[in-house]
């Protein structure tokens, strides 16, 4: 059976006085392409931050391959690597596209300047945008801002291999992006390795096309509660009124339209 390495037990999140997370059970195992799809303002995004360690949970537990974390991610040392690329990509945009990638290192290591643009000229080729290191976020289309980002996230230090990613979780990488567009980011996330291997993601989408181009499995979130899981191959076999419903896109049925 394939090792977990992140879990979220009896998760509970709520901002103000609305319930976000409801005690969810999650779990992605090593080598695992996850899904985490649902209508909007299920807290499919909380779920990820909360695995990244960018949020805590009010209530409930985090494990990291086996390990339990205590507070944020910045308060204690997770045992394997976990990084996310950010649905709006959070590139600074006074930073050129070698200072974005390689901004960790240039920050926090003692590798010489040349050896980090060594490293991002790298990363640029693996995400297909060779030659465009010296170029500001303002000089690129959505899709080649997306691809920095993936860059970025996968972003190695030498000097320390113990803290380079094993886990990528993606926050809607696909949205916003015209088809051709994201087909190409679709293709990318499921060729991307990380040195030593980075084959373990979760992704948040909304887009049929994502979920079944990069999912193996699918966790279907709606109020706050793992309503349905399943494989990719079972979205169109299940009989599960959600399911059906989000997948048909048909107003009348147990999820509620907002608005």
């Amino acid at each position: 059976m394939a090792e977990p390495l992140i879990e979220l037990r009896g998760v509970t999140k709520a901002f103000d006085d609305r319930v976000i997370l409801d005690k969810i059970d999650l779990t992605i195992y090593r080598g695992e392409s996850l899904a985490i799809i649902g209508p909007s303002g299920t807290g499919k995004s909380t779920t990820l931050r909360v695995m990244s360690g960018l949020e805590a949970p009010d209530a409930g537990e985090v494990y990291i391959q086996g390990q339990r974390r205590e507070g944020l991610v910045e308060d204690s040392k997770d045992p394997i690597g976990i990084t996310m690329v950010f649905q709006n990509t959070a590139l600074f945009d006074s930073l050129t596209v070698d200072e974005n990638i390689g901004f960790s290192l240039y920050q926090h290591s003692r590798l010489p300047r040349r050896k980090v643009r060594e490293l991002v000229e790298q990363k640029l080729e693996m995400v297909g945008l060779p030659g465009i290191a010296d170029l500001y976020p303002a000089a690129l289309s959505g899709g080649m801002r997306k691809r920095v980002s993936f860059a970025r996230a996968i972003m190695e230090n030498p000097e320390n291999p113990a803290n380079n990613p094993e886990v990528i979780l993606y926050d809607e990488p696909t949205a916003g992006l015209d088809p051709i567009a994201s087909t190409v980011i679709e293709d990318l996330i499921t060729s991307l390795n990380c040195e030593g291997g980075c084959g373990t993601y979760a992704i948040v989408t909304h887009q049929d096309s994502t979920i079944r181009r990069t999912a193996q499995r699918i966790v279907f979130l709606y109020h706050g509660k793992v309503q349905w899981e399943g494989s990719v191959e079972e979205i169109d076999t299940t009989d599960h009124p959600m399911v059906r419903q989000f997948f048909s896109g048909q107003v009348e049925g147990p999820i509620q339209v907002i608005g």
